[in-house]
């Protein structure tokens, strides 16, 4: 095992992250919050341990793909840990594990939080608290390939573990080059949202906040009420349409870029996603339309719908309160997400539509035994390897969910909650149903729990492969 590189590199992880406090630390001191201590505080610690590594003889040696799978486990372990300091020296949590937790859910774009009221906090911790979603969006591992290419080990097989879906369409040749397009993309997505925001009336500081939020699929949100405190339809549209941007394929974005056009319209799971989002949004309008005017029906309705879908988990209505088809229908969205390669969580559209594919392809078959078929997704044949391991893939999502639903239910929690808050912490959701709903917290879940769930979310976030290598790996050597 190569512990020269992986801490080597840790290290230089850890300097980075101490370098994004820094800069939350002078917005703090600017602007003359209370919490610039807290995060200066934070910053030495954090730098140290960053030095300790970084100062470590480096030595310029290949990783296999097991340590570059366990290093990026590592790398999001280290960034919950550290980034959990600003929470716990300012004292916005009295255990240190609901600090971890709170960053975790933010690293991991899963939103789940224990606050309560999120408003009486310092600007520089709920800015913070938004950063950690941004970055943890695209990626932590990608930005660092992206501006350090010279780390000297497999950031490739990196970018291949961090970035979500069974398909990677390889952008561009080199994988520095394409973390930079990547992140580009990423940056100006969030620039044009912020952008619009302002111009439908929001202030500029809840503008970043929101599209930082935004963006990453992620959920947190500066407002005890979420977007609905904003109590602006124009803000709510514009977050509709970066939520479902957002749970679009990036490759996607490059190749408009390229004036490439022509892939990105016969792409089949763009169709697919974009085709039952809208069906979804039309469903929830006739159920809510009793309730609601036309416009109110459709444009809460469509809001829950892509933010659930996407696995953002903003809200700007109660949906407990909704009738029980939409509820369950929002709980059937939460093993969605979006396209592979996009900042959305849960399973991925490529792989449940390449189920459905195999699926109808076992049918035929049994009517067909001598017939020879294969599952294409557009124009392209899969590959068998391909559709094995998005079996493995569902099969181990599924089992982590059963077992996280039953830890929770013999931790005294009903079977609803339970059932929603694995299902939100294993895809990134954030709110799930009943005690931890749409107006509630995780602070019903027991300690206990709550250090599992935030295992589970960096589970879900990694899509499980990339923990379960970096835990194989571990008890081989150990």
């Amino acid at each position: 095992m190569n512990n020269f590189s992986m801490l080597h590199f840790l290290g230089n992880l850890l300097l980075a992250l101490a370098g994004v406090m820094m800069l939350v630390a002078l917005f703090s001191l600017l602007t003359g919050a209370p919490d610039a201590g807290s995060f200066l505080v934070a910053v030495l610690v954090t730098a140290g341990a960053g030095m300790s590594g970084r100062l470590i003889l480096y030595r310029k040696k290949e990783i296999s793909l097991a340590e570059s799978f366990s290093l990026v486990a590592l790398a999001w372990v280290l960034a919950g840990a550290f980034g959990a300091l600003p929470y716990y020296f300012y004292g916005v949590f009295d255990s240190y594990l609901d600090a971890f937790f709170e960053s975790v859910s933010g690293f991991t774009t899963t939103g789940a939080t224990l606050l309560e009221d999120i408003e009486s906090l310092p600007e520089g911790i709920i800015l913070w608290r938004s950063l950690t979603q941004w970055l943890g969006g695209m990626g932590i591992i990608v930005l660092f390939v992206a501006f350090l290419p010279r780390i000297g080990i497999r950031g490739i097989n990196m970018v291949k573990a961090e970035l979500p879906g069974p398909l990677k369409e390889r952008v561009v040749p080199r994988v520095a080059q394409m973390a930079k397009y990547l992140w580009l993309i990423y940056v100006s997505l969030t620039l044009m949202q912020i952008i619009l925001l302002m111009l439908s009336g929001v202030s500029l500081y809840l503008s970043v906040n929101h599209a930082f939020t935004t963006m990453p699929t992620g959920g947190f949100y500066p407002l005890d009420d979420s977007i609905a405190g904003l109590n602006n339809p124009a803000a709510e549209y514009i977050t509709i349409l970066f939520m479902f941007l957002a749970g679009v394929n990036f490759a996607l974005y490059y190749l408009l870029l390229r004036r490439d056009y022509t892939p990105v319209l016969q792409n089949e799971e763009l169709k697919f996603y974009a085709g039952v989002v809208v069906v979804s949004i039309l469903v929830s309008f006739f159920i809510l339309l009793p309730s609601y005017h036309a416009e109110e029906a459709f444009r809460k309705g469509a809001f829950q719908v892509v933010s659930i879908f996407t696995t953002t988990g903003y809200v700007t209505d109660d949906y407990c309160a909704w009738p029980s088809f939409l509820r369950t229908l929002l709980l059937f969205f939460m093993f969605f997400g979006g396209m592979g390669g996009s900042t959305g969580g849960s399973m991925k559209q490529a792989r449940i539509l390449l189920m459905l594919k195999m699926a109808f392809r076992e049918v035929y078959r049994l009517v067909h035994p001598s017939v020879v078929s294969s599952v294409k997704l557009g124009k392209k044949v899969v590959q068998e390897d391909i559709i094995r391991g998005v079996s493995g893939f569902i099969f181990l999502y599924l089992f982590f969910h059963v077992v996280t639903t039953l830890l929770l239910s013999a931790m005294g929690l009903d079977l609803v909650t339970s059932f929603s808050a694995s299902a939100a912490s294993i895809g990134n959701v954030g709110p799930g149903l009943e005690l931890v709903g749409p107006e509630e917290t995780y602070q019903v879940i027991p300690a206990a729990g709550r250090l599992w769930l935030s295992l589970v979310m960096i589970l879900g976030r990694l899509e499980i492969f990339t923990v379960l290598i970096f835990l194989a790996f571990v008890t081989r050597r150990y």
